[in-house]
Parts: C-alpha cells; structure tokens; sequence
C-alpha cells in the first residue's frame, strides 16, 4: 500500500494527499454527525485529468473511492467506511468557472465549484442559476448533481435534472466522457447526463457540468402568511398557481413545533404565531411595485392567521433567512430522525394528518418538526421527541421510519426526494423501490462498475 501512496502523492502533489488523523479528520464525519469514517487517505486531485489519472490507479489496485464535495450530506453518502482502506476523493481543487455562454444562458463549470459561486459567477453576467440551498456557500456543483438537489424554486425551475445541459465525468476505468454540449434539443440515443445525476457518486466521478442560466428577475414579491392548517396551505397553493403562473418560484411551509424551534434560536427573527406558516414568492422582470402590489391584492381577500409582505429588499431577505435557519436551528436544538420524503402535492394533507395520528398513537406526544417545499410535495418531516427525555429517540427510528414510510408509499411518494440515499436509507429503499427498478439500477452498476470500487456501501 506504500507503493500506491507514493504514487497517488505523485499525481495529486504530495501537499494534496492528507494521511494523519489530524488533516483528514474534516473528511471523514458527516454533517449530521452520524457516520464516522476511517478513510485510507484523502486526495485533492486539481483537474479533470488527475482525476482520471487517480481513478485508473484506483482500479488498479482495488481501492475503493469515496467522492466528497461540500460534505453536506444528511445521509452519509459522502463519508468513508471505518475500514481504513477507501480513498477520500475530495474534489474542492476543481473550482473554475470554464465558461459563461450568456447568448444560450449557459454556464460551465467544475464540480467543485460552489453554489453560492455559481450564482454569483451568473448574476455577473446578469444571469440566473436559480438552485438554490441553505448549504449553499458551502455545498460543491458536484454533490448537488449526485443528489439531484432540488431546494426552495423547483416549483418553477425544477431540480439539477431539468437545470443541467451537459456533464463531463470519469468513468470506473478512468476514461473521461465529456459531453458538456449546451444544448436543449438533442435526440442522439439515451441521453446519458442522467445516468450520473442523483447516482451519488456510484457509477462515475462528476467532474464538470453545463447549466442552464435563466434571466435574472428585477422584482420580487415575498410575504410570510399564517393559515390554519395544511389543507388550507394547499390550496392556496393551486390558487396562486392559477392566478401567477409560472411567476410563483417558491412556496414553503412550516408547522407550529418548526416556528417553535425557530423562535428557540432566533426569536428577534421569529416573530410570527400560526399553525401552519406559508413563505411565498414571485419573481418578474420589469418593475417591482406591480408585483408586489398583485400579491397584496390577492392576499387582501384572503383568510389568514397573521402575515408580512415584505417592502423592500432587506425584508425580503429576513423572511428567507427564517427558512434557511431552520436546519442549523434544529441541529442546535437536538437530534432528530429526518425524513426527506415526497408525495403528491394533493396528497400532502393526508399525509400529514394520517402520519401523525399513526405516530402519535405509536408514541404518545411525539414531536414532529414538519417544513420545506409544499409546492413539488416535498416535506422535511423530522421527529425530535418519541420518548419523556428523549434518552430512546434513535431506538425508535426503525419504527418511526416504518410507519412514515409506509404512508409515504401508500400514497405514490419516495423516501428520498431531494438528500439522497446514502449509508442512511439504503436498507429502507430496497424495502420500499419497485424490485424491477432495483434490479436494472444494479446492473447499469455492474456494467460500469464491475469491481464496484465506486463509492461502495451506499444505496446500490
């Protein structure tokens, strides 16, 4: 194994390949601080072809490769095994900004490259990446890609499927398939971007990727709403749809215990008292004033509990900071077994009253911290309390995950909407995934991967 890190280090440069506890320790916990790996190494290769040059060494000598990005994983798909022999491909070094094509509204970038420095990279050009994360100063273009991020404006962009035009990638033999084309339209067989989409890392390295820009919006329209219950929230949801098209970008919301938790952590932010809170938002170009005064108008005939329109920029950033606080303030607040699931958005009451009630009975004055993106049916449904001191709460995560499951599947949803797979739900997926599914996903694996070196003991 010496030999292989003597030649690792000279591929990557000997500063770039970290061996002690000490440099490697940031590499190997997980965000949620569940998963505690013990990696052979970690390699920070610094371009396209060290990457290739690093994978073929890999096969080689039968080490597996663990990829890792931001390390912002909910579900451990980017630490390591405690085995001491997986590789930690970090991939920070490949952060440039390749190309900004704004006549296509495209804009090619490396995989290690961050959110937030995309967006910015297309707001110079006086564009729109419209992605977007609480992770996102943190999170790389390559994680977001190998979990098919979603975020708070797929109701009118969709996830990092519809927002990505080309992928260049290295394959498990180390070849690299660039095929970073900004096209919209191109029938030339299976088009295989997608097959390295939401893979987590297992059937390929992402390397770098061509995204689609939209024209930056001038105005905005953003209020904070309190209604009833969700029944109520989703039918606003229709009616804004019908009323604002596609100009609805995003519609979040947030149950009693998530504004209790909020309140907790920032009360001068949290002043509102509902329910059910809604964040809603609209986008345009043109003039701000007509928008906002739409929204004011259709909201002046509605029923609700409490409300804000926000009247200029740094109200409107306040009341997205309320939402994008919501995960840092529940890791404060204790642990809590996540849910990122997805149903239906007509199927999102019923979920939420029949999961509780089942929960509920099973776990008398459980506690569920329910938030997230009501418009694409996505629901983070995370339970803190099962138990009086809450000492039991992951000795009862298999029985909550079973009755949240069970209701999710019951009504058309998935267990993984947005976060991925990774070490935490993959024994629940292959309870849950349609076998046939399962079956063709493992052999596209075996096909690619047939010494399944690539980011192994994950959901495949």
């Amino acid at each position: 194994m010496s030999d292989f890190l003597a030649r690792l280090a000279a591929i990557v440069g000997p500063q770039h390949l970290l061996t002690n506890d000490i440099d490697t320790a940031p590499y190997t916990l997980d965000w949620r601080r569940r998963y505690q790996g013990v990696p052979l190494a970690v390699a920070r290769p610094g371009s396209t072809a060290k990457v290739s040059e690093v994978v073929k060494l890999c096969r080689a000598h039968k080490v597996a490769i663990v990829p890792q990005g931001g390390n912002t994983s909910t579900c451990g798909a980017a630490t390591p095994d405690g085995s001491g022999r997986q590789l930690v491909l970090a991939l920070r070094r490949l952060n440039a900004i390749r190309h900004v094509d704004t006549d296509n509204n495209a804009l090619t970038v490396e995989a290690g490259v961050t959110l937030l420095e995309a967006q910015q990279a297309a707001e110079a050009a006086g564009r729109l990446f419209p992605l977007s994360l609480a992770s996102q100063g943190t999170c790389q273009i390559g994680g977001n890609l190998s979990t098919n991020a979603g975020g708070v404006a797929v109701l009118r962009y969709g996830t990092m499927r519809e927002l990505t035009l080309g992928l260049e990638a290295v394959l498990p033999d180390g070849r690299v398939l660039n095929q970073l084309q900004g096209l919209r339209k191109d029938t030339t067989g299976l088009d295989l971007k997608q097959l390295f989409i939401g893979a987590e890392g297992q059937l390929g390295l992402i390397t770098a990727a061509t995204l689609k820009l939209y024209p930056l919006p001038s105005a905005h329209a953003t209020a904070m709403v309190g209604v009833d219950d969700i029944e109520t929230a989703i039918d606003w949801l229709n009616r804004l749809r019908h009323r604002f098209g596609d100009r609805l970008t995003a519609f979040e919301v947030m149950d009693a215990s998530c504004q209790q938790v909020l309140r907790r952590h920032h009360p001068s932010l949290m002043p509102f008292s509902a329910p059910w809170l809604i964040l809603i938002e609209l986008s345009d170009g043109g003039d701000p004033a007509p928008l906002n005064d739409a929204l004011v108008e259709w909201l002046s005939v509605q029923t609700m509990a409490d409300g804000v329109v926000s009247q200029n920029e740094t109200e409107r950033r306040k009341l997205w900071t309320l939402r994008e606080e919501i995960s840092e303030s529940q890791r404060k607040d204790g642990p809590s077994i996540k849910h990122d699931i997805a149903v239906p958005t007509s199927a999102l009451p019923r979920l939420v009253r029949d999961c509780a009630a089942d929960l509920d009975q099973a776990f008398p004055g459980v506690r569920i911290v329910a938030f997230g993106h009501a418009g694409d049916g996505n629901l983070h449904y995370n339970v803190s309390y099962t138990r009086p001191g809450n000492a039991d709460l992951f000795d009862d995560e298999d029985a909550v995950n079973a009755i949240v499951y069970d209701h999710v599947y019951r009504l058309g949803g998935t267990l993984a909407a947005e976060h991925g797979v990774g070490q935490l739900k993959k024994d629940w997926l292959a309870r849950y995934k349609d076998p046939l599914a399962l079956e063709l996903m493992r052999t596209i694996k075996a096909a690619l991967d047939p010494d399944g070196l690539m980011n192994p003991g994950k959901w495949l």
